[in-house]
């Protein structure tokens, strides 16, 4: 899918350091390398950086769904944190399960390698 760089990076992507890796219908791939300024307390990817990371991804889906044309927002996100990263990059995919005229379900997995860092899911509203 070729989209301007404009709609798929805002300017919360490019300060996270976001990566597009790829974009197709329904399917948005997104991916953070761990920099000094994404680490926590105990000098691993912090989550709130890999929450942003899943729901930047989620948004790409659902706008690679209904269109670029319309918006989409979170309704709500549950996310299941499953192992630390501690260095490297990560793969976010976000892939839409229920594509609705009002609403979009969209699950997304954050792998390191073969490894699940995290499982989310979240309900996006269509604007």
């Amino acid at each position: 899918m070729d989209i301007p760089a404009g709609l798929t990076e805002s300017a919360f992507f490019k300060l996270l350091g976001c990566r597009l890796h790829s974009l197709e219908t329904g399917v948005a791939q997104v991916a953070l390398a761990l920099e000094p300024q994404l680490r926590n307390r105990a000098n691993k990817l912090h989550g709130g950086a890999l929450f942003s990371l899943v729901d930047i991804a989620m948004g790409l889906a659902c706008s690679s769904t209904h269109g670029f044309d319309q918006q989409s927002a979170t309704i709500e996100c549950k996310i299941n944190y499953i192992r630390a990263v501690e260095g490297g990059e990560v793969m976010c995919t976000a892939r839409v399960i229920h594509p609705g005229r009002r609403t979009l379900v969209v699950e997304a997995d954050v792998m390191q390698g073969d490894k699940l860092v995290a499982k989310a899911q979240g309900t996006f509203a269509v604007l």
